[in-house]
């Protein structure tokens, strides 16, 4: 079994450079996420209603997991949507197949 080889991964939020430890095939997806990151604190920040990196990270935070929540809900909700139409279309070519007997 091998294992995956993990590297360092140097990130840039808000003019700030941290490195994190991740696996090399999780890096570009790390990379990415990041700079959605960096893009949501500079839209809190450039609005100036919002002081200190920490309150300005705790809010980027907060509406990333509110967009997330939202996103899920509907997915869920098209989900079930999707299985309610093919149980409908399972019945009635179930009844047409009945009636070809």
């Amino acid at each position: 079994m091998s294992q995956k080889k993990v590297q360092p991964t140097s990130l840039n939020i808000l003019d700030k450079e941290y490195v994190v430890s991740c696996n090399e095939d999780e890096a570009a997806g790390l990379r990415t996420a990041a700079r959605y990151l960096d893009s949501k604190m500079r839209e809190i920040r450039d609005t100036g209603r919002v002081v200190g990196l920490d309150r300005i990270a705790v809010m980027a935070a907060l509406n990333i997991s509110h967009d997330l929540t939202q996103s899920s809900g509907q997915s869920e909700s098209l989900s079930n949507e999707v299985s309610a139409h093919l149980d409908s279309m399972q019945k009635k070519i179930s009844l047409v197949l009945e009636s070809n007997e």
